[in-house]
């Protein structure tokens, strides 16, 4: 992913509306470029920091900005474990379909 497509991202990211693989590369990117930060920095500033200011809210944008950056972790994190719950699930009803299947056979 390269920064064009991270900016056109941001908003995306900042309402949670990224899919999994989009999330990750986002993420990965904006830990290792600093002018992606930054521009997601002030984007966040923009859109989260004034409406809290204006409802006489404290805002720190620091504190915003890793937790965003941790949230974002946290939800892949989730995504990933449910892939992998609903892999075994689904291994699970082939198992007992084949089962039943074999018992319908010997019968």
């Amino acid at each position: 992913m390269n920064c064009k497509d991270v900016e056109k991202l941001i908003p995306l990211f900042l309402e949670d509306q990224l899919d999994t693989e989009e999330l990750r590369d986002f993420v990965d990117h904006i830990h290792t470029c600093k002018e992606c930060e930054e521009e997601l920095t002030i984007q966040l500033l923009v859109t989260e920091g004034l409406q809290r200011l204006e409802s006489g809210n404290a805002f720190n944008l620091q504190d915003e900005f890793k937790c965003h950056i941790a949230d974002a972790a946290h939800t892949l994190k989730v995504r990933e474990n449910m892939k992998w719950l609903l892999l075994g699930l689904e291994g699970l009803v082939l198992v007992l379909s084949l089962t039943i299947l074999s018992l319908i056979f010997i019968w």
